[in-house]
């Protein structure tokens, strides 16, 4: 496999691109296919089934552009299509989960983390279920936040709306005593100026996507599937809905400029 090819990304919708982002800071050499599921966003409240149906396409789809990794910038369907992916196709496919539950084990000092996310992720336990195999010694405390998603994808960073909502959900976790919390989908870091109003300065946030492209980057290495290509912005985006409203979106975001944003219909990839 050359070392020279590009790196899958998927997500539910704009949410992964803050795990892209953290890919284009942390291994600037490396060409990023994303594809953001904008036509079947959230993926939160959808089965497990149903959601690793979705995942199995979008592989397949980035199979087609010669990706020499892929990562599932997604926390439920990590949580719900990881596993079984990974047994079904012959690539490194990394996710969101471990990489930020470690993160939060090391950061925490009372043992007490809490967790956002979707209501699929926190209704598998998944992190739960990774946080206990790291130390007995570790209370996580989830709450479900289905309507954050939502909001980040209608643009809604930065409004009352949001913030009345983040303190309900945020301030029952609060009462946990918890010392770190993280934040559980990759829609969630683009509220963290929100959020960190609400926790204040004494709870530290964890942001599995920065998280992830260290492991990304840890993982090429072990591989020797590092490039060391020279790049501008080569970056390729696809969505499976509103190519336009998801490029204005992203060059919010993004360190460079995004030319262009194409359609896929993703359900011919099954």
């Amino acid at each position: 496999m050359s070392c020279d090819l590009p790196i899958g990304v998927f997500d539910s919708g704009v949410g992964g691109l803050t795990v892209a982002k953290e890919i284009m800071k942390q291994l600037p050499s490396e060409q990023i296919i994303y594809f953001g599921d904008t036509a079947r966003v959230p993926y939160g409240s959808k089965s497990k089934e149903t959601v690793t149906m979705y995942s199995r396409q979008i592989i397949r789809f980035l199979l087609t552009k010669d990706v020499k990794a892929i990562v599932i910038a997604c926390n439920t369907a990590t949580a719900f299509a990881l596993d079984t992916v990974k047994e079904e196709f012959n690539i490194p496919i990394i996710g969101v989960v471990k990489p930020g539950a470690k993160a939060a084990a090391k950061t925490t000092k009372n043992g007490k983390i809490g967790v956002i996310g979707t209501q699929g992720t926190i209704a598998s336990g998944i992190y739960n279920d990774v946080l206990s195999g790291i130390s007995e010694n570790l209370h996580v405390y989830g709450k479900a936040c289905p309507l954050f998603v939502p909001l980040v994808e209608e643009g809604w960073i930065d409004d009352p709306v949001t913030r009345e909502v983040a303190a309900r959900y945020i301030n029952e976790l609060m009462e946990k005593d918890i010392d770190t919390l993280v934040m559980g989908c990759t829609h969630y870091p683009l509220l963290r100026q929100v959020i960190r109003q609400i926790v204040g300065s004494e709870i530290d946030l964890v942001n599995p996507a920065y998280e992830t492209a260290r492991t990304l980057r840890m993982e090429l290495m072990d591989r020797g599937l590092t490039s060391d290509s020279k790049r501008t912005c080569d970056h390729m985006f696809f969505v499976s809905d509103g190519a336009e409203k998801f490029r204005n979106f992203a060059n919010t975001i993004l360190p460079c400029e995004i030319i262009e944003t194409k359609d896929v219909n993703i359900k011919t990839f099954e």
